[in-house]
């Protein structure tokens, strides 16, 4: 029976590194991928890798081409995420969608903290008794986190109206902010007006976003800033 038991285990593990391989070995072939189908670009190469991730997670390559959903950094935006993960400040986000989507294993490495108010219990009892969006009120319940901090806005235009709102009012000053929220109602306005702000950015034209692109691009942030480590 211990015998038995042993070919079982050794045979699970080699079936779980075969799927590993095999799961790295198809990331590969989709990098290869959609590094030909876009051809060209004006992308730096860290801005690719960002760009890439993005078109990896949700399949749309409209997020690289500039006549339609277009993702757009401010001159810093890099170099700002390197230095807040260098001095681990807090990644805030929108909803829960984008925080389940974030890498904890690259947040544990760095050594940030991932916060994400929207479900908070203080939160929707303002919500409730002011009219306003959880989204909102987390946003600037979220202010001190914020202040130095990366947002990562995927899915509510309304958390990126307010952060910006904060930003206008110099309440805070985020190192970046990833403001890529998706709809149809104040989506594309909320971002070109993100893009107006004396803050580092990325975001995108239109109304294309949503909390898996939200997600991929402060993963692949965090997997740069690891890869320079070592």
């Amino acid at each position: 029976m211990i015998e038995n038991s042993d070919n079982t285990e050794r045979a699970v593990r080699a079936k779980s590194r075969d799927m590993s391989e095999s799961s790295l070995g198809i990331e590969e072939i989709s990098m290869k991928i959609i590094e030909s189908e876009i051809g060209t670009h004006g992308y730096s190469e860290l801005q690719w890798n960002v760009v890439r991730r993005v078109i990896h997670a949700t399949a749309d390559f409209d997020f690289a081409k500039p006549d339609k959903n277009e993702i757009i950094f401010s001159a810093n935006a890099i170099e700002n995420a390197f230095e807040a993960f260098r001095k681990k400040r807090h990644i805030v986000v929108d909803v829960d969608m984008v925080q389940s989507g974030i890498n904890k294993k690259s947040v544990a490495k760095i050594g940030n903290s991932l916060v994400c108010n929207i479900s908070n219990k203080e939160v929707i009892d303002i919500s409730k008794n002011e009219n306003k969006t959880r989204s909102t009120v987390a946003m600037r319940y979220s202010s001190k986190e914020i202040d130095g901090g990366i947002v990562v806005i995927g899915n509510a235009p309304t958390a990126l109206y307010e952060v910006i709102k904060m930003i206008n009012e110099n309440a805070v000053i985020p190192a970046l902010v990833i403001g890529i929220p998706v709809g149809f109602v104040s989506a594309a306005e909320s971002k070109s007006e993100l893009s107006t702000t004396n803050v580092e950015f990325i975001t995108n034209i239109g109304r294309k976003g949503g909390s898996p692109a939200a997600s991929s691009i402060i993963n692949a942030l965090m997997l740069l800033y690891i890869s320079n480590l070592n």
